[in-house]
C-alpha cells in the first residue's frame, strides 16, 4: 500500500479543519521531508490518512474525522505550548 499524506488546516471558530494538501507515495513522502524541514508536525495515522484520501483539497474533513483530527490537534497544541515554555 502507498503512504498517503494528507496536511490540514484550522482557523479558530470555523466549521472544521480544512485540507490544504494530499499526495500519495512519492509526493506524500516529499510533503512530511517538508513538513519536518519547517518543523511542521507530522502525526503517523495511516487510518485517518486513507479516509481523508477519498476526500479533495479545499474541503472540510468529513464527520467521521472529526473525534480523531480533534485528539491529534489537541496533542498538538499541547506539545507546541511545552516545547514554548522552554
Amino acid at each position: 500500500m502507498k503512504k498517503t499524506a494528507s496536511a490540514l488546516s484550522y482557523t479558530e471558530g470555523s466549521k472544521a479543519p480544512l485540507i490544504t494538501a494530499q499526495g500519495k507515495g512519492e509526493l506524500a513522502e516529499k510533503m512530511i521531508e517538508i513538513a519536518r524541514q519547517h518543523n511542521v508536525p507530522v502525526i503517523a495515522e495511516a487510518q485517518t490518512s486513507e479516509l481523508l484520501s477519498f476526500y479533495e483539497i479545499g474541503e472540510y474533513i468529513p464527520e467521521a474525522a472529526y473525534e480523531i483530527i480533534a485528539k491529534i490537534l489537541s496533542f498538538v497544541r499541547r506539545v507546541e505550548n511545552e516545547e514554548n515554555k522552554k
